[in-house]
């Protein structure tokens, strides 16, 4: 079976400096480099055989990229919209069964303490969130969200606290200090108000050492 021939390929001067800023660029996606060294191998005059040697390529990897230059330029390098099964959920439905996951089931009547991914599924199917739903699609969700709220432990509203706690602590510095003297008295010395006088015949002070 005869080979095709090569598809001949002529470049401008302004494709050649767009293709080597691609091919050796530090910036440049790998695989567009390597289309890139491609087409210039190829306005080289090399056949795709060559190529594929001195690059490493599969032959119909060469061929495709060769090709699709030479029927399209450079916008034949791109990468192509490929055709695929649409989504089956949107953004919205992901967001609401999340928001389902960070209340407690409780709050909803469902007689559980802790959500699980098939509980999730059935209770966003009986909202109305989504005609069909599976426990993977749940999971899926849940491990994308960075905050994970729902595997946060449950807090309970502790008992209310005792009378005594229920008072302010006592701040001591607010509290008078006693007097203190600031020596201390003598063994035997008159203590009260007379300290310092003696008593004279008939009940009346006098100072001490008079007479």
């Amino acid at each position: 079976m005869p080979v095709a021939a090569a598809c001949p390929i002529a470049l401008t001067a302004s494709q050649r400096r767009r293709l080597k800023k691609m091919a050796y660029g530090h910036k440049t996606p790998h695989q567009a480099g390597i289309r890139a060294n491609v087409v210039l191998h190829a306005a080289q005059g090399r056949s795709n055989a060559c190529i594929a040697r001195a690059t490493g390529l599969h032959l119909d990897t060469v061929r495709t990229w060769r090709g699709r230059f030479a029927e399209e330029g450079l916008p034949g390098l791109a990468d192509r919209k490929r055709s695929g099964r649409p989504p089956a959920f949107t953004p919205l439905q992901a967001a609401q069964v999340t928001a389902l996951a960070c209340r407690l089931p409780a709050e909803t009547g469902t007689p559980l303490s802790r959500w699980s991914a098939p509980e999730l599924a059935r209770e966003a199917i009986a909202r109305g969130i989504a005609m069909s739903m599976s426990a993977s699609t749940v999971r899926r969700w849940l491990a994308q969200d960075a905050l994970k709220p729902w595997q946060q432990p449950i807090t309970r509203k502790n008992p209310p606290p005792d009378r005594q706690h229920d008072q302010p602590p006592k701040d001591f510095r607010s509290q008078p200090l006693r007097p203190r003297s600031s020596r201390a008295a003598a063994p035997g010395a008159p203590r009260g108000r007379g300290h310092g006088r003696e008593s004279l015949p008939g009940g009346s002070a006098g100072p001490a050492g008079a007479g």
